[in-house]
């Protein structure tokens, strides 16, 4: 296939257009980094300039792709969460995604599937309920950005594209991500639970979150939501007790929420609060999970360090 990356040089984008180039796909990704994508994958990936916010030549890479991946966004959990900050978080998806759907729908023949990522976060702040794609929308910055972003990538579905929004949940590997933030806490043995410990996890490992893309690029019956999240959702207090465990260290040193909401204000509540996500759509469709389990996902991980 010819496939379109955007955000190619990111924790998720970097390893998936070297499996799709391993694979055998025929990669091109647009990057406001394009001396850095040249580096990291010399003549495997044919990389393009763009900025993700004006028009340009970098269309014409579009014009009858059988994919585009369009995993752009500013990171959501980098800084604190200031009016300016909320808008980078907007702008850097909602618009750059606005714009690369205007520039297919120009294209003849148009691409025929879009995949777009999306959160978790989707589902807001909840409870016990387990949530399939079916779920309401919940409440708060993350949810109304994720519709925002999503409403985006369904205008291409107008024009005839297959549109997929990948729900994410924390991705896990120790060269980025949540992961790599938390491990080091734990090394120095001072790792423990954010409370109040029984908030839900809907975590993926980086592997199965790649998987589930490339398994989408050739399900043809699948579209619209799809949660990438593996199929156990866990508490955060199990969740560091089994990371302390893989890792052979204590999870005994909780971190007080209200000193989170103080060091990151709004942005606390990402850590504080959760979702109990279910890939249904993924599980019903056949795929099959590398790492179904925690256990599996960290001990993966943490043998290659």
């Amino acid at each position: 296939m010819h496939i379109v990356v955007t955000g190619g040089t990111g924790f998720i984008g970097r390893p998936l257009c070297a499996s799709l180039v391993q694979e055998g796909h025929r990669v091109t990704l647009l990057s406001r980094r394009k001396e850095e994508a040249q580096r990291l994958f010399g003549s495997a990936v044919t990389a393009v300039e763009w900025n993700g916010t004006e028009t340009g030549a970098w269309e014409q890479s579009l014009e009858g792709a059988d994919a585009v991946i369009n995993l752009a966004g500013a990171p959501i959990a980098d800084a604190r969460w200031t009016d300016a900050r909320k808008r980078l978080l907007t702008e850097s998806r909602v618009l750059t995604t606005r714009l690369l759907v205007a520039a297919m729908s120009r294209q003849s023949p148009k691409p025929r599937m879009l995949i777009c990522a999306s959160g978790i976060g989707y589902y807001g702040a909840s409870d016990d309920r387990v949530l399939n794609e079916g779920a309401a929308r919940g409440q708060g910055f993350l949810a109304d950005l994720c519709l925002a972003w999503e409403a985006e990538a369904l205008r291409a579905a107008e024009f005839g594209v297959r549109v997929v929004m990948l729900r994410t949940g924390m991705v896990l590997e120790q060269d980025g991500g949540a992961l790599s933030k938390m491990l080091l806490p734990f090394r120095l043995f001072a790792g423990g639970p954010i409370l109040p410990g029984t908030q839900w996890v809907s975590w993926i490992h980086r592997r199965d979150h790649i998987g589930l893309i490339q398994w989408l690029l050739t399900a043809p019956s699948i579209s619209g939501p799809v949660n990438a999240v593996a199929p156990e959702a866990v508490r955060m207090s199990r969740f560091c007790e089994v990371l302390g465990q893989t890792i052979h260290r204590p999870s005994w040193l909780p971190v007080p929420g209200f000193a989170l909401h103080l060091a990151l204000g709004e942005l606390g509540t990402l850590m504080t609060t959760g979702q109990r996500g279910h890939p249904a759509k993924a599980l019903s469709g056949g795929y099959v999970f590398h790492y179904p389990t925690l256990e599996s996902a960290l001990q993966a991980i943490m043998t290659k360090a």
